[in-house]
């Protein structure tokens, strides 16, 4: 049976295509990841944890998910200077979600290298 036709296959696909954005960040606690900032800094870092608080919209009865505050350990930071970016070590950091712009990993659990 072709994986088009296995409902097997079909199943796994739709279930991964409904997960929630946090409940993908929850698969990538122990994984580096990669932070950018609305503040053009980015950290590189191995995820401890996050909170996974929601808010309710005025406008809205559903309540609505907030960005999630991400506690990273292992951590550099890179900071765009006008002489090139400035990389800095720093042991444990809390980034706070309302200033998170982008984050990405490695689906491997490797290194993740900043572009």
């Amino acid at each position: 049976m072709s994986d088009a036709t296995n409902p097997t296959s079909a199943a796994a696909a739709a279930k991964i295509s409904q997960l929630l954005p946090l409940e993908l960040v929850d698969k990538c606690i122990g994984s580096r990841i990669w932070v950018v900032m609305k503040s053009e800094k980015e950290f590189v870092g191995k995820l401890l944890g996050f909170d996974d608080y929601v808010k309710a919209s005025a406008r809205l009865i559903l309540p609505l998910p907030s960005p999630a505050d991400m506690v990273l350990e292992d951590v550099t930071e890179y900071e765009p200077t006008p002489d090139g970016r400035k990389s800095t070590k720093i042991d444990q950091i809390l980034l706070n979600g309302n200033n998170i712009c982008m984050v990405g990993w490695s689906g491997g659990g490797g290194r993740v290298e900043v572009p």
